[in-house]
């Protein structure tokens, strides 16, 4: 399968059960894979492959808890542009890349520009990323941010 022709028609029912378990355990043995799914450990290992081969599956990562490690203040924040030129959106969005605490970071249509989920330890650390770098940052014509009072779903698992 190659990644430009891979698209949704093309997964068949094992290859959905596989990404449904994938997402929800990625740490799962190729055995206990292949048991879930019903299908041979060979069969899951193949499917795999083609799956990380068309870029279906992507990298392999861990979730942390944000507020066992200090970053338990959430905050989306949207953002308008001084201008919408090509080269003042590629500068902020350059920006945007090497900022940690930005966990996503979207462009949107209507009223706001780009609409970003930003996570800090306290207000007064988000303060400080707000008016020293983002607001600070030429591209940035103003922004408005929202506090999350409680996460009442978080998933990362696309449906499939």
């Amino acid at each position: 399968m190659e990644n430009n022709l891979f698209h949704a028609a093309t997964l068949d029912p094992l290859d959905r059960r596989i990404l449904r378990v994938l997402q929800r355990r990625g740490d799962i043995s190729q055995a206990d894979l292949a048991l879930e799914v019903a299908a041979s450990p060979a069969s899951c290992w193949r499917r795999i492959k083609a799956l990380e081969a068309a870029d279906v599956l992507l990298e392999h990562v861990r979730l942390v808890d944000p507020y066992k490690v200090g970053r338990g203040l959430d905050v989306v924040c949207q953002v308008r542009l001084k201008s919408h030129e090509p080269e003042v959106r590629a500068r902020f969005e350059t920006f945007i890349q090497t900022q940690d605490q930005v966990l996503e970071c979207l462009s949107m249509s209507g009223e706001w520009d780009y609409l970003l989920r930003v996570v800090a330890g306290d207000v007064r650390e988000y303060e400080t990323f707000l008016m020293r770098d983002l607001l600070g940052h030429p591209s940035v014509g103003t922004s408005a941010s929202n506090f999350a009072l409680a996460r009442v779903k978080y998933s990362t698992s696309i449906p499939v």
